[in-house]
């Protein structure tokens, strides 16, 4: 039987860690080689991109921002930035409309510095910053710079506090930390109260299927479909191999002439011929049925080497 290659996209539940999703979908299709592309918090809901198979090769090319849809609960300040923390400041928080608010968020948009909530996955000398905030350890994280494309005010609660937003940011956004960012600049302080994810990368949320359920058996019926992975790559420029030849000659490692192919050379949607090839350098290699074949390094010499090669030979 053909082993599965591709993505699939979970809608994760609530209470459930990304590596549970994976962990899951490692019985479902019974091989142990899957992983997924950014971790969501564990009451973090919505789309989760897993790579099945030799897909999980593919991950570091993903290219995009995220998205989400969350609720931030002014008032409350925590210890992690979510509800799920220690409440450590509790204020009122002042009568505010919707354009004070926008002329506000204004303040977060583009690109800005960020501070990483204590309670997460940054390391810091080899351990994750959540443990040591668990062990009561004080320490600093050193701010980083995001962006966000976009924030959206949807709606404003002056009776709850409740600030309902839309995110579209660059991977490594900490959504907690915008939440605490805004209500310090607010002055009553603020953290997250729900968070969903509604994309990653260009895997979006009519994409997602339901996460099967735990079972000692899953017939072939009840496994969720596996993406083709090149739907999700076409930001990077794409190389077809035509023959059976030059696909056998790809899957023993060898070098391709780009100048005397510059015809089949298809560029990156997103990127001009500059971004793409020449910064980047990296070429998606498909087969006449945009089946992906591995991915390419173009050097100096404007020839195509071998990077990742899938069913290799030798």
């Amino acid at each position: 039987m053909e082993k599965p290659f591709g993505f699939v996209v979970i809608d994760k539940p609530a209470g459930l860690t990304s590596h549970d999703c994976v962990n899951r979908l490692r019985k479902v299709f019974g091989i142990r080689k899957i992983g997924h592309s950014g971790t969501l918090d564990p009451l973090v809901t919505g789309v989760l991109p897993i790579a099945i198979g030799n897909a999980t090769r593919l991950i570091s090319y993903l290219q995009g921002s995220k998205a989400y849809t969350g609720i931030i609960q002014l008032g409350t300040t925590t210890n992690t930035d979510d509800m799920q923390g220690e409440i450590i400041d509790s204020r009122d928080w002042p009568l505010m409309s919707e354009n004070n608010i926008n002329f506000l968020l204004e303040n977060f948009r583009g690109e800005i510095i960020q501070k990483p909530p204590i309670f997460s996955s940054v390391h810091i000398k080899g351990e994750r910053a959540y443990k040591k905030a668990r062990k009561g350890e004080v320490f600093d994280l050193n701010p980083k710079k995001v962006t966000i494309n976009n924030l959206n005010l949807i709606s404003w609660s002056q009776n709850t506090g409740e600030l309902l937003v839309d995110v579209d940011c660059s991977t490594g956004t900490y959504i907690r930390s915008l939440a605490r960012d805004i209500g310090a600049k607010i002055g009553c302080g603020a953290c997250l109260k729900s968070l969903r994810r509604t994309k990653a990368y260009d895997f979006k949320e009519n994409h997602s299927v339901i996460l099967p359920e735990k079972s000692d058996f899953y017939p072939e019926e009840n496994k969720p479909k596996v993406l083709n992975p090149y739907i999700f790559f076409k930001h990077l420029s794409s190389f077809k191999l035509i023959s059976e030849k030059e696909i056998i000659s790809w899957r023993s490692g060898r070098k391709i002439n780009f100048n005397n192919n510059i015809k089949r050379l298809k560029i990156g949607k997103s990127n001009d011929i500059e971004d793409s090839i020449i910064h980047t350098r990296n070429i998606l290699v498909l087969d006449k049925n945009n089946n992906i074949l591995g991915i390419a390094h173009l050097d100096e010499s404007y020839e195509i080497k071998p990077k990742v090669v899938f069913n290799a030979i030798g």
